[in-house]
């Protein structure tokens, strides 16, 4: 799945995922990472930028310990995958709802310190972004062309909001993390494929990690 012209998995992928198709809105904060306008009216965004942002986040977010980390995923289609990433890397997550005071109510009993903050869409996630710049917490941020930008830290420009989409980029961030922490030693030792990120949780909700 590796490409050889330095991309973190083959071109081929990320366009069957559709990790570069964006809104037909686009935000002046995104202005920078849209590569054209499609003629149906979508921007597209820069496959190099996302692939090298995705670099970055996981390079990042491999610098701390798991439990320094907090992923908020609001949406199933982010959420689903964001546990599967939980279970490889023993990062918490913040599945569903962002409850406020989570990072800022030392009584609410879910409370949570972390040193960085990852969010999935800033649209919908606004809340622990705001919670994140009171706190002065570093805050990584998947952004589509339609997203605001303020309080991110470090934009990470792609489809946040498709199913394999999302799949792709926590079987990239998971697979990365893993290889910076020593956890594998090569691609090929991630044995986990793109379809395991892809999949419904179990029911019993046995699988969930969360805070």
């Amino acid at each position: 799945m590796v490409e050889k012209t330095g991309l973190l998995v083959k071109q081929e992928n990320y366009l069957e995922a559709g990790i570069h198709i964006g809104t037909k809105i686009r935000t002046y904060d995104m202005r920078r990472f849209v590569f054209k306008r499609r003629d149906d009216g979508l921007f597209i965004l820069d496959l190099r930028k996302a692939d090298n942002r995705l670099l970055s986040a996981a390079k990042l977010l491999a610098k701390y310990k798991p439990e320094e980390v907090l992923i908020v995923a609001s949406r199933a289609y982010s959420g689903n995958p964001a546990i599967k990433f939980s279970k490889l890397t023993g990062i918490n997550v913040c599945k569903g709802r962002f409850v406020p005071g989570t990072m800022t109510n030392l009584s609410y009993k879910r409370f949570a310190e972390p040193k960085i903050l990852f969010v999935c869409d800033p649209k919908g996630e606004r809340q622990a972004i705001a919670e994140a710049a009171m706190k002065g917490v570093t805050v990584i941020a998947l952004c589509d062309t339609d997203n605001e930008t303020k309080f991110i830290d470090l934009i990470v420009p792609v489809n946040n909001k498709g199913k394999r989409s999302l799949a792709l980029i926590f079987y990239i961030l998971a697979r990365e993390i893993m290889l910076a922490q020593g956890k594998i030693a090569s691609y090929e030792e991630f044995t986990h494929e793109l379809s395991y990120f892809e999949q419904a949780l179990e029911e019993d909700g046995k699988e969930e990690k969360k805070i």
